[in-house]
């Protein structure tokens, strides 16, 4: 049996739209323009982080979603639009199973 979420703990999931404006914003930060001179479409690599400025946003991640990071993540999901839809979907996932009785 699954126990039904509480509207309350769904509005705190975070969203896919709402993962990619914070990374937007990070990416943003860590590279000197403005939010909206990123493009979430384009890949990791095309920004030209550094393995600090990486390692900074990967932290600040972890820290946001409570979870852990595979570095194989940004290899299979290259870019802020697809890997923000991923983490959605693991977050949702194991919210959910968290709940299930």
């Amino acid at each position: 049996m699954v126990q039904k979420i509480s509207d309350d703990t769904v509005n705190q999931m975070q969203t896919a739209d709402h993962i990619q404006s914070w990374m937007v914003a990070q990416i943003a930060e860590q590279i000197g323009v403005q939010p909206d001179e990123v493009d979430p479409t384009v890949t990791f690599e095309s920004y030209g982080l550094d393995s600090a400025q990486a390692m900074s946003i990967a932290s600040k991640t972890e820290a946001l979603l409570g979870n852990t990071l595979s570095p194989v993540l940004l290899w299979h999901y290259p870019t802020i639009a697809s890997l923000s839809q991923r983490l959605a979907e693991d977050l949702a996932a194991s919210k959910a199973d968290f709940f299930e009785i």
